[in-house]
């Protein structure tokens, strides 16, 4: 196991990397894994890497501790309250947003515990969401005079307008069976199934083509930001592409010989 360097003896984040898989876990347990400047400035480092690196086709992202994340480092951020600083924390926190959602690699949040405010927002970026049923998402600001404002990008968009403004506008925190049914997360299981299903949802996608994925998210996020009409030229576009690909006629080939596709990347 590989872990991004900090001054602290426990650095903020871990990295292990299996069968193309990299699982990168927000390591501040005592701090329910804070999403402090160390911490995202380590994180960002690591999917920079990753983005550039076509061994790995699935990224999983979980915490150690008692916690999924409990969004910013309060304590952190009221250390030096000035304005430069406050936005330098929002800043970076965005671009972390963006890389995660710009990234070619699909990336599966498992969530146990608690994801709050910044935390809930890192579980509305990701790709693909499995947590516990016992699993607790809020947008909590509002109780502390913070409205929850860049996590509400991230929210209001995987989930409808209602529940959004719900979760923003009481704070309430939300079980995992609730955060399924408004579709903040995939699928919901028994705490004790939680690492076990994760790995097999990675396992499963890591098992097609990387350039394809890398194709597929990239459309995905294309094609929401335009009309009906508009979608469809470009997503015809992007098929056109995708048939010129080696892995496109492999894996028609496979399909039509009955045997298993043997990937370019």
């Amino acid at each position: 196991m590989s872990a991004a360097q900090s001054p602290d003896a426990s650095p903020p984040l871990l990295r292990e990397d299996c069968d193309g898989v990299a699982t990168l876990t927000l390591n501040r347990a005592p701090a329910r894994n804070a999403l402090s400047m160390a911490l995202m400035a380590a994180l960002q480092q690591a999917l920079d890497g990753i983005a550039a690196d076509p061994r790995i086709r699935v990224v999983i992202l979980k915490g150690a501790g008692p916690a999924f994340c409990a969004g910013h480092d309060l304590k952190e951020m009221r250390a030096d309250p000035g304005p430069a600083a406050v936005e330098a924390v929002f800043r970076a926190c965005s671009r972390l947003m963006l890389t995660i959602t710009r990234l070619p690699q699909p990336v599966i949040a498992q969530v146990h515990g608690i994801a709050t405010a910044a935390g809930c927002q890192l579980v509305a970026t990701c790709d693909l969401v499995v947590c516990a049923a016992d699993a607790r998402f809020a947008t909590p600001g509002v109780h502390i005079g913070l409205f929850c404002s860049t996590p509400m990008v991230a929210l209001s968009r995987a989930v409808g307008r209602k529940a959004a403004l719900e979760m923003l506008l009481l704070g309430d925190p939300i079980d995992g069976p609730e955060a399924h049914r408004i579709g903040l997360v995939n699928r919901v299981v028994p705490g004790a199934e939680l690492e076990g299903a994760v790995r097999t949802m990675a396992e499963r996608i890591a098992a097609k083509s990387g350039r394809v994925l890398a194709i597929g998210k990239e459309a995905f996020a294309a094609q929401c930001a335009l009309d009906l009409e508009e979608a469809y030229a470009y997503t015809a576009g992007v098929m056109t592409r995708n048939m010129m690909l080696d892995d496109a006629a492999e894996g028609i080939d496979a399909f039509l010989q009955k045997r298993a596709p043997r990937w370019s990347a």
